[in-house]
């Protein structure tokens, strides 16, 4: 078969590969359809994420059909079309019975495209298939479910559920890249007062106001402080979200906050960012990181399964996986491109 491979910091290729093997009793291999790229995969060709090891296959979302499975496997079939979640869960240990699936113990987390071979690829091998995988329910598209993977649940609950998102709030939401935009997307199921979007690229913020921001801030022409001042009355707002992962931003997001707000943090850092207690220490703030979890995959599939959410709208890009070069490509030079998300497909 052929994957997309990690050689070291920015080499990757479209290269043969061995077909993946069941190793373990609960795995299953899965005949990839559909695939994306994350953000996280950007960082991981920056060298960010030192444990990735060169020869690794990247990424960890996909929908696709199983066609192998383990003697362990309970609830999965030969022949069953499944979204692959970006989280594996034992389902056995603290963290999983706790539903904190990102923490698992048991061999699972955040380990396809990152401790093991993962999605970018034209077969996977899954891990705990029963537990990490959910069958694809009639009526919600392929590149609906994709989005489902990753940057929704991770939006909504590292984003807005640990930033406890309530009506009537100011929210600020610092990059309106994908996880930006989801975390706008999935904010609004809150009917909070203001949404604020705050990037450097018009092409982003368009995209934000279309999917539900109801202020947009360049902060490259326009100071953020001040247009959250206007909005609350000098207060700050009720909850940042940071949708970038640098320093910068971060600091951004604790800037923007009021007194008691919450400040959520999503974006992933490859450097230290400041916490200035020296500031911040009599405002009495929350800040909250997170990995996600995927708890809320089953309540995100029922929304967009009734009409609430449309996840699919977040997609600009769309190409074949003999074209994954050009997708990375264009996915890299989102200030260029305008890509959001994009969609690799079988063909």
């Amino acid at each position: 078969m052929r994957a997309m491979v990690f050689h070291g910091p920015g080499q990757k290729s479209w290269d043969e590969v061995p077909d993946p093997i069941i190793t373990q009793p609960t795995d299953a291999i899965v005949r990839v359809e559909a695939v994306t790229i994350c953000g996280t995969d950007l960082h991981i060709l920056e060298g960010d994420v030192p444990e990735f090891a060169p020869g690794r296959i990247l990424g960890h979302e996909a929908v696709g059909t199983i066609v192998e499975v383990g003697t362990g496997v309970h609830t999965r079939e030969v022949g069953e079309r499944v979204l692959i979640s970006c989280i594996s869960a034992c389902g056995a240990c603290r963290f999983c019975r706790e539903g904190r699936y990102g923490q698992c113990l048991g061999g699972g987390g955040w380990i396809l495209g990152h401790l093991i071979d993962g999605t970018q690829a034209e077969m996977v091998r899954v891990p705990f298939v029963d537990t990490s995988t959910y069958p694809i329910p009639q009526g919600i598209s392929d590149e609906q479910m994709l989005m489902l993977a990753d940057i929704l649940p991770t939006s909504y609950e590292v984003g807005v559920l640990n930033g406890a998102v309530r009506p009537g709030d100011t929210v600020a939401i610092i990059g309106a890249g994908p996880i930006g935009l989801a975390a706008i997307v999935t904010s609004r199921l809150y009917s909070p007062g203001h949404i604020v979007a705050i990037d450097l690229a018009d092409s982003r913020l368009d995209a934000a106001a279309k999917l539900g921001a109801d202020v947009i801030v360049n902060s490259g022409r326009d100071n953020p402080a001040d247009v959250i001042a206007r909005l609350t009355g000098g207060l700050g707002a009720d909850v940042t979200i940071e949708a970038v992962g640098i320093p910068e931003t971060f600091e951004t997001a604790v800037d923007l906050v009021r007194p008691g707000g919450h400040v959520a943090n999503i974006g992933v850092h490859g450097k230290p960012a400041t916490l200035h207690l020296e500031k911040i220490w009599i405002r009495d703030l929350t800040i909250t990181t997170g990995l996600v979890d995927t708890y809320s995959t089953p309540r995100l599939i029922d929304l967009v399964a009734s009409g609430r959410l449309d996840p699919a709208a977040m997609i600009t890009h769309r190409f074949t996986m003999d074209e994954f070069p050009s997708a990375y490509d264009t996915f890299a030079r989102a200030g260029e491109t305008g890509a959001l998300k994009v969609v690799i497909t079988a063909g």
